[in-house]
């Protein structure tokens, strides 16, 4: 059973998609396609949805963006999300366009179309049946509480989505997800652990501009992980600089993964190599993880470059490939299936996979399975 114990958080639906409440922590990403661009639009949402993207969110700089958004939605199978700056009208488009959800930033839009163009938002999407995400980015805050506070401190943009939320309520409204993101960790930890106390409304967790593939992995690592931990969080983006928006999918579930919260395709564990490695560990080590890309099965997979420690230390994945001079073997958990040539280890190993069934006792599963059947408590 793991040790987090969940918030407690009311249930918003976005598009049959159920956040919060019991539902698992929820998967997101956001294209970098032109919004006007459909084709190429949908096409990064299809390759989305195959790594496990369960929630995807468009810009939506202009009209032209906002009357793509119907043909988008048509032709997807996941939830659609409109990303609203500054301009209400493009928000009340987008949902004429039917999308499942309107994420406004309030540090911007209510400067730039005041409370009637807000209100005239939050009544639309009250009688469409969608929600609302109330989107604070501390790039965005108010100069009101800047002035206040004197720089954007977690504090500030806590206020600052008390503040919207607060008027969002007055107008009757309720299907609202919150965030408070902060490009710097601590901040970031600091405003989710504050916002947390205060509210049920289910939390979208991230790290705003995170950067590279490298530091901004570590800091989405860091600060989603931390807040995870302590059972903060409802969905989540990582927010990555990288040719390939699937990478912040990826990225996601490693997190997820590694807090024992929720399983999507192997997890991968392997050995740094020391003087004892008698294979070429980095190779093999990158065509396990690239031929993993393609596996659903959620197991515990090991790569272990000795023979001397390999099998011991790899005894509690579910599958390990550990090198040898020339030959390897593929263990189950701690037992020799199989030897190979070095050569043909991976191809044994997604042989394994494919004929994969855990028929370990349920009470020693609870410990090992690849399916992490962990609880996570509701607090």
């Amino acid at each position: 059973m793991s040790l987090i114990q969940r918030r407690k958080t009311r249930v918003v639906v976005i598009g049959g998609v159920a956040v919060g409440g019991d539902a698992p922590v929820r998967v997101q990403s956001m294209c970098d396609t032109d919004t006007r661009d459909v084709q190429a639009t949908v096409d990064q949402i299809y390759r989305l949805e195959e790594v496990g993207c369960e929630l995807v969110r468009v810009a939506v700089p202009d009209v032209r963006a906002a009357a793509a958004l119907g043909k988008i939605k048509s032709r997807i199978h996941i939830p659609l999300i409109a990303d609203i700056h500054f301009n209400h009208e493009l928000a009340l488009r987008a949902i004429d366009e039917g999308v499942d959800k309107v994420r406004i930033n309030p540090g911007n839009i209510f400067v730039k179309a005041g409370e009637k163009g807000v209100e005239a938002v939050v009544l639309r999407a009250k009688a469409a049946g969608i929600a609302l995400r109330i989107g604070v980015n501390s790039g965005s805050i108010e100069p009101r509480l800047l002035a206040r506070y004197g720089y954007p401190t977690p504090e500030a943009a806590v206020e600052s989505a008390l503040d919207h939320l607060r008027f969002c309520e007055a107008l009757g409204f309720a299907d609202m997800i919150v965030s408070v993101k902060f490009s710097e960790v601590p901040a970031m930890i600091r405003a989710y652990e504050l916002l947390s106390q205060q509210v049920d409304y289910p939390l979208h967790l991230g790290v705003t501009e995170a950067g590279t593939p490298w530091s901004g992995t570590i800091k989405s690592a860091i600060g989603v992980g931390a807040l995870l931990a302590q059972g903060i969080g409802d969905t989540l983006r990582v927010s990555l600089t990288t040719p390939d928006k699937t990478d912040e999918v990826r990225v996601a579930y490693e997190i997820l993964k590694s807090l024992a919260i929720r399983a999507r395709g192997p997890m991968l564990t392997s050995c740094p190599g020391c003087g004892r490695t008698e294979v070429d560990l980095l190779r093999l080590t990158a065509e396990v993880e690239e031929a993993l890309k393609a596996v659903k099965t959620p197991l515990r997979v090991a790569v272990m470059g000795c023979v001397v420690n390999g099998p011991g230390e790899a005894a509690e994945a579910d599958l390990a490939v550990v090198g040898g001079r020339g030959r390897g073997a593929i263990y189950r958990k701690g037992r020799l299936l199989r030897t190979a040539d070095e050569r043909d280890l991976v191809t044994v190993l997604l042989e394994e996979i494919a004929t994969w069934r855990d028929d370990t006792a349920p009470e020693t599963a609870a410990k090992v399975s690849g399916a992490f059947p962990l609880a996570v408590q509701r607090g």
